[in-house]
């Protein structure tokens, strides 16, 4: 799980099914019930690395995404690399599998908490929303399918899932961003058991050295599985 640790960082393989951290408001909502919640992969790395002292969730990795999500261990370097995502500096690269013939291309929309159906989405008003911008490269055609590759230039909260959703090619195994506005939900006959999302790359400079450093991961058992099926 661990790919790399030193005093400053850690970068992580996260497991699918395992939450990055706690949001601020599920503490606030559950209150002392809190503790009783699922334990996050926050809570669980201090005991892996051996110490006590608290790890800094600089960016998130949704709980049924797979892959590379780095922690910051210091202040400094929490700052640092907080520095570095809100500048699109990070190389963030996702492998996914789709429904339907994918286009290659570079998506750019303003994403609001809810685009007229309760879900996250692409403002259609001028003005509203934060930017998105994710570079969508065919890796390879399964007939009905696509794999995918997604560079993220921002981060927004599921945007490459909205991304994916709104370009008519949802992420087999997804169920939220899976429709048109106010639409029915588009068929998937894949199998997946979860989205089929992987942070497959990531890179940024160390907070310490400025040295860049970069990671892979390769797609795991359960997807690399899915894409033979579909093969």
């Amino acid at each position: 799980m661990i790919r790399y640790a030193d005093a400053h960082v850690v970068v992580v393989d996260k497991p699918p099914g395992l939450t990055t951290m706690r949001h601020a408001h599920e503490a606030r909502e559950h209150g002392r019930r809190a503790r009783f919640l699922p334990l996050t992969l926050a809570d669980l790395l201090p005991g892996l690395l051996g110490t006590k002292g608290k790890v800094r969730a600089v960016h998130r990795v949704d709980k049924d995404t797979s892959g590379l999500v780095v922690f910051a261990r210091t202040p400094a370097a929490e700052a640092d690399l907080g520095r570095q995502f809100r500048a699109h500096t990070v190389q963030r690269r996702y492998l996914a599998l789709v429904r339907g013939v994918a286009r290659p291309g570079r998506i750019e929309s303003y994403l609001v908490p809810d685009r007229g159906d309760g879900r996250r989405g692409s403002s259609t008003i001028p003005g509203q929303g934060k930017r998105a911008v994710t570079h969508v490269t065919v890796v390879e055609r399964l007939g009905d399918y696509t794999l995918v590759e997604c560079r993220l230039e921002t981060g927004r909260t599921h945007q490459v899932r909205i991304h994916l959703g709104e370009a008519g090619t949802p992420l087999c195994g997804e169920r939220i961003y899976d429709r048109p506005l106010h639409g029915r939900p588009l068929p998937d006959g894949s199998g997946a058991t979860r989205v089929a999302l992987h942070a497959a790359v990531l890179g940024f400079r160390h907070p310490q050295t400025a040295r860049f450093m970069q990671w892979t991961s390769p797609l795991p058992p359960d997807l690399t599985q899915l894409l033979q099926r579909l093969r």
